[in-house]
């Protein structure tokens, strides 16, 4: 089933990609809603109980692998993208372990997160890892 306005949870600590973000969101319809770190968006995971989460991995506070651990006690369903800007093997395996639809690198190609947005506003989940050498 087709749901046409998402509820987005971006998770950075930097207001930059918060920022890129929200507004790449928002262009689609979807309501954005913001956290600065993993303790945060779990408390937020319970208020708002998000369609999908664009999640950090390194935070203060709270990592987003552990995050993402603890939000599937929460949200089994919620679609989680890892981000990070320091991709690796094991991270995008600990990723897709603990439930994460895809990892994407960053700094992220604009387009590449337009068409993965637009995906996930028609319900297509599909294993994507974005890096550097990775073209979808």
């Amino acid at each position: 089933m087709r749901k046409e306005t998402l509820d987005v949870l971006i998770v950075d600590d930097q207001p930059g990609v918060r920022y890129l973000l929200d507004i790449l969101i928002r262009e689609f319809g979807h309501r954005v809603h913001t956290a600065e770190n993993g303790l945060v968006a779990i408390e937020k995971v319970r208020q708002i109980h998000p369609d999908v989460i664009f999640m950090d991995v390194r935070m203060p506070l709270m990592d987003g692998l552990e995050a993402l651990r603890r939000i599937r006690r929460i949200a089994p369903d919620t679609i989680v993208i890892i981000m990070t800007a320091y991709i690796s093997e094991q991270t995008k395996e600990q990723a897709l372990k603990n439930g994460a639809l895809c990892c994407m690198a960053k700094p992220f190609d604009i387009e590449k997160v337009k068409a993965l947005i637009q995906d996930l506003t028609w319900n297509q989940k599909q294993n994507y890892f974005w890096s550097e050498s990775y073209v979808i």
